[in-house]
């Protein structure tokens, strides 16, 4: 029983994503936009992030139901807002995520060949999605009375989550005025893993030969985990434990994994520039307090058979026990400690931006010394505009974004960047970024979809990101 109570706590902890960061993405006067594009144009000397401070961010998502649909002082019965809103209104595509993500040590510094820009840092990240069960909800919640013929799809649970510390080195080079480039290497080590995302089966109910039902059920399902019972029995027994238990795993203690970023930035003219990336190209380990379970096979049953007048004779059978064997037998539950690997969400990003208006006073060091004055950067301009395409990997397939922006720069210590972005959580999320610079103290602050603040209750979409950094760009 404890571990289904732990299972469904698990689905209910997936339902805090949509990782996009279209605010920071390409915002190349912020260091932790070399997270997101290794390969970005950058013209810093050397920053460090403060830790615990610097590449905060948080984001979580809803495609179906709000908060406020169903607790909303509306009038109406929340039984019915629950069965027609939430049971029938979302479908198996919907889904519910979050994810966070914390610096806790972030640098960067330009080698000797001024062209050369290194980065390196840990950061803390938790991502989990789930996938609205909707057959399953369904039969929880109205029984199968009503129901006799359908095929109850065991295929719509589909769920997954981690929690992790990344440990990360990046190569930012400029090969020409044109040309940057960037890769970044990743080892990754987790805490927790969970996931059940394939699936397949039905459930159903029709009439029986001999009895007036007949349930069959055929299932291949399966769930896989890792660091979570040790987590549950710590939570249980000594919660002291717990932070013992996670500090070690995260500090290469856990599951261990490795995985790669690139990008590169090229400028097709003196005022347009086009972008891409590929983020945790990876894999992960998974070696820790594992434990999976599995239902697989095919049974049909008609309850209880019993034949009159026999079954008033003494007898020590126990009918209730025959039964669950012989569904065992026919779909047998089975449990393994057997280690798996899982891949992380990988991410993919573009953009092509347009920079117009005055042009600003260059801040890059590449054009101080004469020996590398060809690589010098394009000039940089208060405005710019452009598009940005954003994609995930997700269980049930990609999952993408489209936004369209506005860059504007005051001078060298302050700037600005508001969205546009659509996606399957909203058609009507703007987003607005503010990046300050106060000599070498360097502060940014975003949060997204602000259209829903005046209800918070209804969004659909949340996120907020902040940073604080100490930069430098050496002597000109």
């Amino acid at each position: 029983m404890y571990r289904l109570i732990l299972f469904f706590a698990l689905l209910c902890c997936s339902f805090v994503n949509a990782q996009n960061k279209e605010l920071l993405y390409d915002f190349t006067d912020i260091p932790q936009a070399l997270m997101l594009n290794p390969g970005m144009q950058t013209d810093f000397q050397w920053y460090a992030g403060i830790p615990g401070l610097s590449g905060i961010s948080y984001q979580n998502g809803s495609s179906g139901v709000t908060v406020n649909d169903i607790f909303a002082d509306d009038g109406l019965d929340i039984n019915d807002k629950v069965r027609d809103r939430l049971i029938e209104g979302m479908g198996s595509g919907d889904d519910l995520s979050g994810t966070y993500q914390v610096e806790l040590l972030s640098g960067g510094f330009r080698g000797r060949n001024p062209t050369n820009f290194y980065s390196f840092g840990i950061y803390n990240e938790g991502d989990a999605i789930g996938y609205w069960f909707k057959d399953y909800a369904i039969l929880g919640f109205e029984g199968n009375a009503d129901y006799i013929g359908k095929e109850f799809n065991l295929g719509h649970l589909k769920t997954r989550g981690e929690i992790l510390n990344v440990y990360h080195f990046g190569i930012n080079k400029k090969i020409n005025r044109e040309l940057t480039v960037g890769g970044r290497a990743k080892i990754y080590s987790g805490a927790v893993n969970f996931n059940s995302t394939k699936n397949r089966g039905y459930y159903v109910t029709e009439e029986g030969e001999n009895n007036l039902l007949a349930n069959t059920i055929d299932a291949d399902m399966e769930f896989r985990s890792s660091g979570i019972e040790e987590i549950y029995r710590a939570i249980d027994e000594d919660p002291d434990r717990l932070s013992g238990i996670l500090t070690k795993r995260l500090f290469f203690g856990g599951n261990l994994g490795l995985g790669v970023d690139f990008g590169f930035s090229y400028q097709l003219n003196e005022q347009t520039v086009m972008t891409a990336s590929v983020l945790d190209l990876g894999f992960i380990y998974n070696s820790t307090n594992v434990r999976n379970y599995t239902v697989k096979g095919k049974a049909t049953v008609e309850g209880i058979e019993v034949i009159l007048p026999d079954a008033f004779a003494p007898t020590e059978t126990d009918f209730w026990k025959e039964l669950v064997d012989k569904v065992e037998a026919l779909v047998p539950f089975n449990q393994s400690k057997q280690n798996y690997i899982s891949f992380r969400p990988t991410k993919l990003y573009g953009s092509l931006r347009y920079n117009f208006g005055e042009t600003m006073s260059s801040r890059d060091y590449c054009g101080c010394d004469y020996r590398y004055a060809s690589y010098r950067g394009s000039e940089r301009y208060v405005n710019a505009v452009g598009a940005q395409l954003y994609a995930i990997n997700r269980p049930r397939g990609p999952q993408a974004a489209l936004t369209a922006f506005y860059l504007r720069r005051l001078g060298n210590s302050l700037a600005l960047k508001t969205t546009y972005t659509i996606d399957k959580y909203s058609f009507s999320n703007i987003g607005l970024g503010l990046n300050v610079q106060a000599g070498p103290v360097n502060f940014y602050a975003m949060v997204d979809n602000l259209l829903a603040f005046e209800n918070i209750a209804d969004s659909h979409y949340t996120s907020f990101q902040l940073g604080l950094n100490i930069i430098t760009w050496g002597k000109k």
